[in-house]
């Protein structure tokens, strides 16, 4: 399964993956899952918002228990975020095969669609529209950097916009969801275990900064003449850097855009999008607001407008507690447990199903870059976790 998927949206130059929402890559990823569950005699079927599901038992029972994660990827992304979800998830259902193991409950497994957002802008598209916390008349507005809406998208590819929309129907047939997925940092590498269960997300979001200033000849107009946007974002991306630190957390600058984007033309509009996490929510606001205040500050000493836009925002996430401890008490009881800064659809499905996470060792830590790693041991002992989960969950 594994060397199936590597060839699909993987950049010849970078080595990273680009596996954008409704994309060419994207739609042989949907055929690769389809065909997975095919192969397995599983019921395949696709949600509204085009999420992909395979069923072990009947779809329609309810209490099922759902695993899975996302197959799309951040721009030059990993191998490993998402997809090892994903592949664990089948070989999971292999090995439940392999011990004759019957369940009691349905099985499901999942690709929810537009995990990363790296197309729209927006993460956890698929999951955030079948709970509710995303709009049909929102998702409408999304855009591409082409200007493409997400219906356009959607159509181009095959799918019907039209029916895209909260769907509790199915999210009450889940009696519990748990995600697999490589660890976005060091904590099991340095604890020395290969499997490690989730406490909770921090709160987390995303902020577009615009900085308004004025285009002008970068040759013949004087230094203090100018209006210059990227002088302020400049400062602001210092500023978020060092709030960052005094608080405890993190905030990135990861992306920008620049019109008019000429080597030889002061810009007349810089935009960046700001990525802000912390342990808790008023650590967050701390810093969100101060980065904001010295952004402003920075903006009027140099002549320029600034408008500020929360483009989305996700709540600290804790996730069930009864689910996590059945799960250590399946796994043996000396699990690690372990809080992230990632966000997840199980992050998203929680406020109505209960939810829990396995994470897979990752010796470098590093993730959302080609580097991202896990060894195949440590791999097939998260396989060999999620299949006694689920085994514990479903075949009690």
């Amino acid at each position: 399964m594994w060397a199936d998927l590597a060839p699909i949206g993987r950049h010849p130059d970078s080595g990273g993956y680009r596996r954008y929402a409704w994309t060419g890559a994207d739609a042989d990823c949907r055929t690769w899952f389809q065909e997975q569950a095919q192969a397995r005699g599983l019921t395949y079927e696709t949600d509204r918002n085009g999420n992909q599901w395979a069923w072990l038992g009947d779809p329609l029972a309810g209490d099922a228990v759902v695993t899975g994660s996302h197959l799309d990827s951040v721009p030059d992304g990993g191998a490993f975020d998402g997809p090892l979800g994903v592949v664990s998830s089948f070989a999971a259902l292999d090995e439940l095969r392999a011990r004759g193991a019957r369940p009691t409950r349905p099985l499901a497994i999942t690709n929810f669609g537009d995990e990363e957002g790296a197309r729209f802008g927006l993460a956890c598209v698929g999951s955030r529209l079948a709970a509710g916390q995303l709009t049909k008349e929102k998702a409408y507005e999304l855009r591409d950097a082409d200007g493409i809406s997400l219906p356009q998208a959607m159509e181009q590819a095959g799918y019907d916009p039209e029916t895209i929309g909260a769907d509790p129907e199915r999210l009450a047939r889940i009696g519990a969801f748990v995600e697999l997925h490589v660890e976005q940092g060091r904590a099991l590498d340095l604890s020395g275990d290969r499997v490690g269960i989730a406490s909770a997300i921090w709160p987390h979001g995303r902020w577009r900064y615009d900085f308004h200033g004025e285009a002008n000849h970068a040759g013949t107009t004087r230094l203090v003449d100018r209006r210059d946007p990227m002088l302020t974002y400049a400062a602001t991306v210092l500023a978020a850097r060092q709030e960052a630190v005094l608080a405890g957390a993190v905030a990135t600058f990861g992306k920008i855009s620049v019109e008019p984007n000429g080597v030889n033309a002061i810009p007349s509009l810089v935009r960046g999008w700001l990525d802000s996490r912390a342990a808790d929510q008023a650590t967050l606001d701390t810093v969100v607001t101060a980065i904001e205040k010295a952004a402003r500050e920075r903006a009027d000493q140099d002549g320029i407008d600034l408008a500020v836009v929360r483009e989305s925002f996700t709540p600290v996430v804790e996730f069930e507690h009864a689910l996590c401890d059945e799960m250590n008490r399946i796994l043996g009881g000396s699990v690690p447990v372990l809080g992230t800064g990632a966000g997840h659809d199980a992050g998203i499905l929680s406020a109505t199903v209960p939810t829990a996470m396995l994470f897979v060792r990752n010796p470098t830590g590093v993730s959302h870059s080609p580097k991202e790693f896990a060894a195949e041991d440590d791999c097939e002992a998260g396989v060999l976790a999620l299949a006694d989960v689920l085994e514990g969950l479903a075949c009690r």
